[in-house]
């Protein structure tokens, strides 16, 4: 795809009569890219992730989404679109009635897949996430990690093509989140693109060869994707 998986030209976005929340935002992602998403505490971050799952549409500008003019389309068009999208929300946002199994095993059951393959798909994953025993559990019994490494396999089980992830590793501890770097990195490797917003600078250095967008004040200070995290050294 020459022009990229995610392509904004101008972009704004307003809520209601206030001010711009994001304004001018021209930049595209590469297929197959891995981009940390920084930036201070109301700078924008979350309404840039909504704009690229489609939970949000611009005030102004275009964005062009797997070589698609969102503007262009009907609105029943959107579905599949989102179906080639995981997101990996900040509060969750997992099926209180669903069990850890059922709710990971949703996308998969959305889109057809044989029953015996989800059984042993979702199992696989549940096993990886350190969550084998606590299938049956729902969300309601689960700890604020544990609900987090349900969504985050929810979000990954389909192998989507585009993966946005808001602060995916807010509420686990340090090797967990190492293990789920660990996934996003091999999802990426096998041709997923990879957005995670985060205001964890340790987690930025464990991938220094990661695009780094910094947003402030509802633009990005490098929208050309050419900055790079300086090396972990320069953490200390």
């Amino acid at each position: 795809m020459a022009n990229g998986i995610v392509k904004f030209e101008h972009v704004g976005l307003r809520y209601g009569m206030g001010a711009e929340v994001l304004s001018d935002l021209s930049f595209s992602l590469r297929e197959g890219g891995f981009y940390f998403l920084t930036g201070p505490s109301g700078a924008g971050k979350t309404s840039l992730l909504k704009l690229l799952y489609l939970a949000q549409a611009p005030s102004r500008g275009a964005i062009r989404l797997f070589g698609e003019e969102l503007g262009a389309l009907h609105r029943r068009d959107l579905p599949a679109l989102r179906r080639k999208i995981g997101v990996v929300f900040q509060d969750f946002r997992l099926a209180g009635h669903l069990s850890a199994f059922d709710n990971v095993a949703l996308p998969l059951r959305i889109a057809g897949v044989d029953e015996a393959e989800v059984k042993s798909s979702v199992g696989e994953m549940l096993d990886w996430a350190g969550l084998a025993d606590r299938a049956s559990a729902r969300p309601a019994t689960l700890s604020g990690g544990e609900q987090q490494r349900v969504a985050i396999a929810r979000a990954v089980i389909g192998r989507p093509s585009l993966l946005i992830a808001d602060e995916p590793t807010g509420n686990v501890d340090p090797d967990m989140a190492a293990r789920l770097l660990g996934l996003f990195d091999a999802l990426n490797k096998i041709g997923t693109t990879v957005v995670i917003a985060t205001h964890d600078l340790h987690l930025l250095s464990r991938l220094p060869g990661a695009e780094i967008m910094r947003l402030g004040k509802g633009r990005l200070a490098d929208p050309t994707g050419a900055l790079r995290y300086p090396p972990k050294r320069a953490l200390s």
